[in-house]
């Protein structure tokens, strides 16, 4: 079914998508192979999202049944489930200490969890539904239905300030210093804002470039110098930083929209999936 989502673990050695038939399946990334590895199973609705901490040894998933789950990556096991949206969880990702976790639902909801004691410990009403979070050490910044981002206080639980774009924002990233935020929005833009002078810094778009979907999920390179996002029609696009300008567009794998996109820690693999039921690993580029 189709795939919406993709991630490499931070050694760049396992990759993971989930989609519509409820499981994250894992493969291991040899030269320009996959070979699968095994599969996540729990989940009784579609996958939405998914991360690993950052060693490695675990793997968070968001689901469209109300629940975030987290496996065990070295013998696939289901740890812990996450209850308490009331509606489809549509992101969620540890915090950089590993032991608390952020989801966003169509709820209108953001949730923080305890993983040592396995609660919710917070519930913020963001006014709109959370299509993604990223997370820095102090803050929360939030992707919303209403066209806007959110940032968050951790500890004081208040919004500290919003930012309007112009469609709704399906995509959220953290280049690799957490200094820049990169945005994906129906209105077929990607955005870099600086966090530190919270100002829009680079905007691209491209003639054919058209974003998907409401969960379109786009991306830096590991070294903050391109964005990638695939397209409704199967191309995947990157986009240079520093010049803004398309530097290639990747074409003739897909046969339908691109959903999302992974780019491997090492640097040496993009990965794509789409609606169909379609991951295609791009290993010279």
């Amino acid at each position: 079914g189709e795939v919406n989502a993709v991630q490499f673990s931070p050694g760049s050695r396992l990759l993971a998508t989930g989609g519509m038939d409820r499981r994250v399946k894992l493969w291991e990334v040899f030269g320009d192979k996959c070979e699968f590895k095994g599969s996540l199973s729990g989940s009784n609705a579609g996958i939405t999202s998914i991360e690993f901490d950052s060693a490695g040894s675990y793997l968070l998933a968001a689901s469209n049944d109300f629940a975030s789950r987290i496996w065990t990556v070295d013998d696939y096991r289901l740890r812990h489930t996450l209850t308490g949206h009331s509606g489809k969880v549509l992101s969620a990702k540890f915090l950089l200490d590993n032991a608390r976790i952020v989801s966003g639902s169509h709820d209108r909801t953001l949730k923080l969890w305890d993983l040592r004691s396995k609660v919710c410990i917070k519930t913020v009403f963001a006014g709109s539904s959370c299509n993604d979070i990223v997370c820095t050490e102090q803050c929360v910044m939030s992707g919303h239905f209403d066209k806007k981002i959110r940032f968050w206080d951790i500890r004081s639980e208040s919004i500290v300030r919003e930012m309007e774009l112009l469609g709704k924002v399906t995509a959220l990233d953290l280049n690799p210093e957490r200094t820049e935020l990169l945005s994906c929005s129906r209105d077929d833009l990607l955005k870099i804002i600086d966090l530190r002078v919270n100002a829009v810094r680079q905007t691209f778009s491209a003639p054919g470039f058209k974003c998907g979907s409401d969960w379109t999920r786009v991306v830096f390179s590991p070294d903050g110098g391109y964005v990638a996002a695939g397209s409704a029609e199967g191309s995947l696009y990157v986009w240079s930083v520093l010049s803004g300008k398309v530097e290639k567009v990747l074409s003739k794998q897909h046969g339908s929209s691109i959903n999302a996109v992974a780019w491997s820690p090492s640097g040496s693999h993009v990965v794509s999936v789409d609606k169909g039921s379609k991951a295609v690993l791009w290993s010279e580029y």
